[in-house]
């Protein structure tokens, strides 16, 4: 979390996150880093299917449990905060099965203006341990991607960046 305060500080980077899975904890995890109102935009909790689809543009008839799903999410609250970054959490926490996907079956979708992508991941354990386990991997993609991402510069009015000549 240290790190990703840093990176998004020093370059001006404006960040927001999408939940289904974590329900908010992940934006609550984020928005607790250093000097979070300078570049953390916020979230959109969308934990019901049709709220995806209306909300975020989500195909209807996308499974919520997949990498295109968590890709979309990404990419349309990018879009929605005008971020430089945006990761998304989707997936089952358990403790049963859900639309034919075990406990622990979680993709984590990014998203920059330079593409989209998502990790799969298989956790285990009870669903406390699963929602912590997708807010940790999320987190930690955050301030993988934005050490990738060049400064924002002058392209949104009232950064930090736009106000350098």
């Amino acid at each position: 979390m240290d790190r990703l305060s840093e990176v998004a500080a020093e370059r001006g980077l404006r960040v927001c996150v999408v939940e289904s899975l974590t329900s908010g904890r992940l934006a609550s995890t984020i928005g607790a880093g250093d000097d979070a109102g300078e570049w953390f935009a916020g979230g959109i909790v969308a934990y019901l299917t049709d709220v995806k689809e209306s909300l975020l543009g989500l195909t209807p008839g996308t499974d919520p449990c997949s990498a295109e799903c968590a890709e979309h999410l990404a990419e349309s609250a990018r879009r929605l905060f005008d971020a430089d970054l945006c990761v998304s959490t989707t997936g089952v926490g358990g403790p049963d099965a859900e639309g034919g996907h075990e406990p622990g079956t979680v993709y984590v979708g990014w998203a920059t203006s330079d593409g989209v992508g998502h990790r799969l991941l298989a956790l285990s354990g009870d669903p406390q341990e699963i929602l912590d386990g997708a807010v940790d991997t999320a987190t930690r993609l955050l301030a993988f991607h934005a050490e990738g991402i060049r400064p924002a510069g002058p392209r949104r009015a009232g950064s930090a960046a736009a106000s350098v000549v």
